[in-house]
């Protein structure tokens, strides 16, 4: 695709996977994940020694830290945290009333904040759809759930600008 000023993009952040597309000159086009090669990204980020990797399929292990969409503009004492929390292999710790992600990553323990992992998964996708259109992309529209209240989609927006799209 050429690149255009005129190119809409609008992301489906999802609790399992995420999707970038663009509309351009009447036209919508779904943008591949440069990793792997489809059209739709896993919202996982996977941390270990060496590397950082997000939107591939996960290797699950307590480094891995997906469904942080859950997470997201909640409190920790949060029935929905609390329950989901049980089924995580990744730790979630509470921080001021907030829920936390505690990893282990280039040997050292780190600590972040569901805006951070969800950044990191924008992030990428901000990075796939800039590719395939050759040009830097600074804006979008992010969908949430009708159901999400004011401090999740504030949360999200946090998100966003942390990615860089703001």
């Amino acid at each position: 695709m050429i690149a255009n000023k005129n190119i809409a993009i609008g992301i489906d952040l999802g609790t399992s996977y995420s999707c970038v597309a663009c509309y351009n000159e009447k036209i919508v086009e779904i943008i591949e994940n440069t990793g792997t090669g489809l059209r739709t990204t896993p919202s996982v980020v996977t941390f270990s020694n060496d590397d950082r990797i997000i939107g591939k399929p996960p290797r699950i292990s307590e480094n891995t830290v997906y469904e942080v969409k859950r997470l997201i503009g909640r409190k920790f004492n949060d029935p929905t945290v609390q329950d989901d929390m049980k089924k995580w292999p990744f730790k979630v710790i509470e921080d001021n009333s907030l829920p936390k992600i505690k990893v282990q990553y280039r040997g050292k323990e780190k600590i972040f904040t569901p805006e951070q992992i969800s950044a990191m998964v924008l992030s990428k996708l901000k990075d796939c759809a800039s590719l395939r259109l050759n040009q830097e992309i600074k804006k979008a529209v992010i969908t949430v759930p009708a159901y999400f209240s004011d401090s999740q989609r504030q949360a999200t927006k946090d998100a966003a600008e942390i990615a860089g799209w703001f």
